[in-house]
């Protein structure tokens, strides 16, 4: 079979296909990516060994394929990868805890507090500007402070 003008037996291009998969995993990663490429290998193997018309190849390869995910998704559901940071993706719960600085009064119950390089809107107990409150729950967009 010639690609481009370049020949190469079937099962090469299926291979060659694989190995792109894969790399593309790395580069963006998204978990889906190698299972194709595991289907791409799957399906290269068997035209390799037993010489599989191309149409049956393309069938092949939907099997597989989605055998592989089918797989993948009963796997990750009873084996659901935990990060050792529970919060890594929560930047606001991470704020929970910390130690701010009123930068506009809190007056009536709200104000702002500087977080890092920025202000967010806050509601709690009146504080004055530059003094310390800590950061105890969010509403919304809102953070919830207490002296």
């Amino acid at each position: 079979m010639a690609i481009g003008g370049i020949f190469l037996e079937a099962h090469w291009w299926w291979m060659i296909a694989a190995v792109l998969l894969a790399v593309a995993e790395i580069l963006v990663p998204g978990f889906f990516l190698i299972w194709l490429a595991v289907a791409a290998m799957l399906s290269g193997f068997l035209t390799m060994v037993f010489g599989v018309p191309l149409a049956a190849q393309f069938g092949l390869f939907a099997i597989f394929a989605l055998a592989a995910i089918y797989a993948a998704r009963r796997w990750l559901r009873r084996n659901p990868i935990l990060s050792s940071d529970p919060m890594l993706n929560d930047r606001v719960a991470r704020l929970i805890g910390e130690r701010v600085t009123v930068v506009d009064a809190i007056v009536n119950g709200h104000g702002r507090v500087a977080v890092g390089d920025g202000a967010w809107p806050a509601r709690g107990v009146d504080a004055p500007a530059g003094s310390f409150v800590r950061i105890v729950g969010v509403d919304g967009g809102t953070l919830l402070v207490e002296p």
